[in-house]
C-alpha cells in the first residue's frame, strides 16, 4: 500500500480538481454550456498530464475498470484507485460547501450529474434507458481516447489534452441530458457530499452513472485490445 500511496494521492486529487472546477462553472454558468465543457475538459487535460508519471491519471473509476480489463491495472490496484477517486470528488464538494454562505449543499447537488428535466413540467426530457446508452457511448469515446492518446505505446506524446478535449465535446454533445458525467466518481463524491446538508438528488436514477460509464468503458478496451493494439506490444 505504501508503493501505491502516491498514485491513490494523485488520483484523489484530480477527482478533486475535476469535481471543484466542474461544479462552480455549472453554477456561475457564466459562458454557458461552452464555458461548461471547456473547464471540465481543460482541468481534466492538466491534471492527466500531471499525475500520468505516478498513476497513470486515470481519475475515473471507468477508466481505470476498462484499463483493468485491458490487463493494464491489477484488481487490487484499481478497487484502491476507485476509493481515491470517490474521495476525491467528496472532498471537492465538502469544500465547496465551506465556500458557499447559504445553500451550499443543494449547489453541489445542483453541480452533480443527474437526468435533464423540463423546467416547466418537470418531467425528465429522456428515459433511463436513453441516459444509460448516451452515458455508456461518450464514455466509450472517453476510454477510446484513452488507449488511443495515453496507454498505446505509439501514442502521440500530447499529455492528457486528447482526453479532454473528447470530454470537452461529449459534454457539448449530451450535457444538457444527462450532465455527461462520464465518471462514476465525479457523480457520486459530489452527491455525498451534498447529503450531509440534506440537497435534493435524484438517487434513484444514479446507478446510470455506474452502469453507462462502466458498460462504454470496458467495451472501448475489449475493442482496442482486440483490433488496434500493436501485436508486438505487452
Amino acid at each position: 500500500m505504501a508503493k501505491l500511496m502516491p498514485a491513490l494521492v494523485g488520483e484523489a486529487i484530480g477527482v478533486f480538481a475535476l469535481s471543484f472546477v466542474g461544479i462552480l462553472a455549472i453554477n456561475q454558468s457564466a459562458g454557458g454550456l461552452v464555458g461548461v465543457a471547456l473547464a471540465h475538459g481543460l482541468i481534466l487535460s492538466i491534471m492527466i498530464t500531471i499525475f500520468a508519471a505516478t498513476s497513470g491519471g486515470h481519475l475515473n473509476p471507468a477508466v481505470t475498470i476498462g484499463l483493468m480489463v485491458g490487463g493494464k491495472i491489477k484488481p487490487g490496484d484499481a478497487i484502491a484507485y476507485i476509493i481515491a477517486q470517490v474521495f476525491g470528488g467528496f472532498l471537492a464538494g465538502l469544500a465547496l460547501m465551506a465556500i458557499f454562505k447559504t445553500n451550499a449543499a443543494q449547489i453541489v447537488a445542483n453541480g452533480t450529474p443527474a437526468i435533464a428535466t423540463d423546467a416547466v413540467t418537470g418531467l425528465s426530457l429522456i428515459t433511463v434507458g436513453g441516459a444509460f446508452i448516451a452515458e455508456m457511448i461518450a464514455t466509450f469515446f472517453l476510454v477510446l481516447a484513452v488507449w488511443g492518446t495515453a496507454v498505446d505505446p505509439r501514442a502521440p506524446k500530447i499529455g492528457g489534452f486528447g482526453i479532454g478535449l473528447v470530454v470537452t465535446a461529449d459534454i457539448l454533445a449530451i450535457g444538457p441530458l444527462t450532465g455527461a458525467a462520464m465518471n462514476p466518481a465525479r457523480a457520486l463524491g459530489p452527491a455525498l457530499a451534498s447529503l450531509i446538508g440534506n440537497a435534493k438528488y435524484d438517487w434513484g436514477n444514479h446507478w446510470v452513472y455506474w452502469a453507462g460509464p462502466i458498460a462504454g468503458g470496458i467495451f472501448a478496451s475489449v475493442l482496442y485490445k482486440a483490433f488496434m493494439w500493436p501485436k508486438d506490444a505487452k
